[in-house]
């Protein structure tokens, strides 16, 4: 990308640089990294006004991703921008320290009213994914492994590949029809967990063998392969009808993907396959 004026500083930092961001003469501002209310109100506050607004949310803000974390079935799938949205604020307050004013919701509770676009995503995978969503399989790859516990593999857990997320975001970012909308980006087929790990493996070259055996032996990292009372496949027919969206294939985005993780490991490999064997032993 050519040089371009910029601005690095804390999200924390933004309201005293707003003279700043009014010189870029911005048309358009993203927030993708809102994760609690006042992270929001603190990027509204340093922007100018009257410029068009995208935040990044999640799926999570569904009813169903809260029974899929609790083991319970409250909605039908695929689930749209009309289906329930949690009743509850910050899913993940008594489940990860880090996260304790984590809520997708009051994110768009601010954005919205101010005619922000917000595009609630999926698991988002590709290169350099930090959060490494293929490594379940992968890691056991690289390892030579050739046997690798799974469970009933049947859950349903929607995707979107990051150059179509990325495509979305610019196609909103450049549309005025979809201003104060909820958007949902993801893809439109989900694959079951079954069927991605072996198409992982095949994206791999690998040959190894997916043994089943009962979700309580399960190593922690493998446990999304074990039974799941909720889907969380989603539909994108919204983002589509205003915006023409497409998905591009998920068998060559994949591929992609794979190749680009098996490229570049991450530098710190779990090495401990101590529960597959325990696993193993009983299959």
């Amino acid at each position: 990308m050519p040089p371009a004026p910029h601005l690095h500083c804390d999200r924390s930092e933004l309201p005293a640089h707003r003279s700043e961001l009014a010189a870029f003469e911005p048309d358009a501002a993203i927030d993708c990294r809102a994760l609690t209310r006042a992270d929001a109100e603190t990027a509204l506050a340093a922007l100018p006004v009257a410029i068009r607004l995208v935040v990044v949310s999640s799926l999570d803000v569904y009813r169903a991703f809260g029974a899929a974390i609790e083991g319970q079935e409250t909605d039908p799938v695929p689930l749209d921008e009309d289906s329930p949205v949690q009743s509850e604020r910050y899913p993940y307050r008594d489940k990860s320290p880090d996260r304790y004013d984590y809520d997708k919701l009051d994110v768009e509770d601010v954005y919205l009213p101010r005619g922000a676009t917000s595009l609630r995503l999926p698991m988002v995978y590709g290169p350099r994914d930090y959060q490494l969503r293929e490594e379940f399989i992968l890691r056991r790859v690289r390892a030579g492994r050739t046997r690798i516990p799974v469970g009933a593999g049947t859950w349903l857990a929607c995707r979107g590949y990051v150059g179509d997320i990325a495509r979305g975001a610019r196609l909103v970012l450049e549309s005025v029809s979809t201003k104060g909308m909820t958007l949902n980006l993801c893809e439109d087929r989900t694959y079951s967990m079954a069927m991605w790990s072996r198409m992982i493996l095949e994206a791999a070259g690998s040959n190894a063998e997916l043994v089943r055996v009962a979700d309580e032996l399960l190593p922690e990292d493998l446990k999304p392969t074990g039974t799941m009372t909720q889907h969380i496949a989603a539909s994108a027919r919204r983002a589509s009808k205003w915006l023409g969206w497409t998905t591009s294939d998920p068998a060559e985005t994949l591929r992609a993907t794979v190749r680009w993780h098996l490229d570049h490991p991450p530098s710190n490999p779990d090495p401990d396959f101590s529960a597959d064997d325990r696993a193993l032993e009983t299959a």
